[in-house]
């Protein structure tokens, strides 16, 4: 390791720390200023790469469960073992010119990569440990300088991945339950000698970074994630973190992983990441790419409810791409070539309520609404609604401004009517521009009924660092459901318009029992939700009363307790006063 002693260690990073928040002090930017050239780009792309594509999903002959990056874990390779795989790592093929100029043409504006993954491999020369791609491997190649160099040249923005907790090959990195020859540290010492150096390194060396998406927040004291935090902040003072480096570090944005919000957040930032197929490394048998189709509208979709699309993309071990994912960027760049006037700088729908036709995103040109009306299902003669009562300054077709369309405004909203072919299959985008800004049909809002009951469906849910395949709504099941991490919040925000005492009854399955954190006006309780035995066979839980004293806004959240959760599906909340 090169290492010196954890006292000294800790005494550098500590005074390095104290000098770095002085410095932030003295530089401190405001989050709009931050987050401007963030909410304008609204697309980019994610990189899981590691010595983990080696072995690409096998070890010993038999296929591992889950993403490619975790192979270690799930196999219960040992360290010695999986530290040959670094021996075998030699991208000879990578480009980062190459790759950079694919990324720019698909339309994304910026790039994320992993520089260091729970595996604990370092994808750079890190100078904290040995065990990195310029040491460790035979390709003695920084790949993250030469992207950062890349991306600066091609007009990128560029930012790290950072495993700040889990490091399955340091000693005191969590994560690691199967390896008995590790001789265990604190995670403290991991952290002043491996994590925050290698942060530190990672923010000094690689010019502007415009991102560093923390993963996987574990139990750590406080003072280490004090330390990873204002080190980050102090050394690149316009830099935009995510929500995952600890309790009570909100970061600047939301993340939401695979699965995105099936309605408009609460957050004004946040983002989707979401594999381009199967899983996040690579893994030669995963061929379960997403459609071009389906990306397209992944991104739409994200943009019209006012959030960014993070695409992850898996290079093999030689340092490509499959074709598949390639020719789906370029597809997508296609679309982008044409429209991406209805992506860039827009903001959400001012519609609340998912057309059954597309969506909507927008922008606001001299205090007049200027919709994008992205049209999947063209036909030729239909009228789609558009829930908003304006006047129509003029209707046209993005690509070719001679084609307007007959708009129709009354009671309902507006109309329009659909001429013609549709000129893009995946997704025809229709200007729609308004003599005033948007002024939407009333919806419903959730809140107390004639009786008092507050009725929470799944589908309206909100949701932060829910992970895995199966988690976040589940539209076939009507669910949150198959909640993968403990460090997961559901909540729901509604009126309440007359106080009491109200208790709260769910509708839960899982097959073994579990404990959840319930937390509603200031007050939290731990509740344990038992078993229905079926994941399709639904309880109904009374999980408790609480006192509310006062009327308006309020919110519910629902979040595992560690080591004593299993997965379960919520499908309805109900709050009712007490009988």
């Amino acid at each position: 390791m090169k290492k010196t002693g954890v006292i000294l260690g800790f005494l550098m990073v500590f005074f390095t720390t104290i000098q770095a928040q002085n410095k932030a002090a003295a530089q401190k930017i405001s989050l709009e200023e931050r987050m401007k050239w963030w909410e304008e780009a609204r697309f980019g792309m994610f990189i899981h790469w590691g010595i983990y594509s080696v072995p690409a999903g096998f070890y010993k002959g038999e296929a591992q469960t889950n993403s490619a990056e975790w192979i270690m874990n799930k196999g219960k390779i040992p360290i010695a073992e999986y530290e040959k795989f670094a021996a075998e790592f030699n991208p000879t093929k990578f480009n980062a010119k190459e790759f950079v100029a694919l990324a720019k043409q698909a339309g994304m504006k910026y790039m994320v990569i992993t520089a260091k993954h729970h595996d604990g491999f370092s994808m750079f020369d890190s100078k904290a440990s040995d065990y990195n791609i310029v040491d460790a491997t035979p390709f003695k190649r920084d790949v993250l300088k030469e992207l950062a160099k890349a991306c600066q040249e091609q007009g990128i923005k560029f930012g790290f991945y950072y495993s700040q907790a889990q490091d399955w090959h340091h000693p005191g990195g969590l994560g690691n339950t199967w390896d008995k020859d590790l001789k265990r540290v604190s995670s403290d010492q991991y952290v002043y000698e491996k994590a925050l150096p290698e942060v530190k390194q990672l923010l000094t060396d690689y010019g502007p970074i415009a991102i560093f998406w923390w993963d996987t927040p574990r139990e750590m004291t406080k003072s280490v994630v004090d330390s990873l935090y204002h080190i980050t902040t102090a050394l690149q003072p316009k830099i935009i973190t995510n929500d995952r480096l600890g309790d009570n570090y909100p970061g600047d944005h939301k993340t939401f992983e695979r699965n995105g919000p099936r309605y408009k957040p609460e957050a004004r930032y946040w983002e989707l990441c979401q594999p381009i197929s199967g899983s996040w490394g690579y893994r030669s048998d995963d061929n379960k790419f997403n459609s071009t189709e389906t990306l397209i509208r992944n991104l739409i979709d994200q943009s019209s409810k006012g959030g960014n699309y993070l695409l992850n993309v898996s290079p093999t071990s030689e340092g490509t791409l499959k074709p598949e994912a390639v020719e789906r960027l370029k597809d997508i760049g296609s679309w982008m070539d044409k429209n991406s006037e209805a992506i860039y700088g827009t903001q959400a729908s001012p519609v609340t309520t998912e057309p059954e036709w597309g969506r909507i995103t927008m922008k606001t040109v001299n205090n007049k609404g200027l919709l994008y009306l992205h049209v999947y299902n063209w036909k030729e003669g239909a009228s789609i609604p558009v829930a908003l009562k304006n006047k129509v300054e003029s209707c046209y077709l993005l690509t070719d401004k001679k084609r307007s369309f007959k708009t129709q405004t009354d009671e309902d909203g507006i109309k329009v009517a659909l001429t013609g072919t549709a000129p893009d299959q995946v997704a025809s985008v229709i200007v729609l521009k308004l003599q005033e800004m948007p002024n939407a049909l009333p919806q419903k809002p959730l809140g107390q009924d004639a009786e008092g009951v507050v009725v929470l469906p799944a589908v309206k849910a909100q949701y932060e660092n829910l992970q895995g395949p199966g988690a976040q709504y589940n539209d076939h099941t009507d669910t949150v459901g198959s909640w993968e991490s403990e460090t997961a919040r559901v909540y729901w925000n509604f009126d309440i318009t007359k106080p009491e005492e109200m208790e709260i009854i769910a509708q839960f399955s899982g097959e073994k029992d579990t404990q959840i954190k319930i937390t509603f006006n200031g007050q939290s309780k731990t509740v344990t939700v038992p078993a229905s035995g079926n994941p399709k066979r639904f309880k109904t839980v009374n999980l408790g009363c609480f006192n509310v004293t006062k009327a308006g806004k309020h919110e519910v959240s629902f979040m595992p307790v560690a080591d004593k959760w299993h997965q379960v599906n919520l499908k309805e909340v109900k709050l009712q006063p007490k009988k």
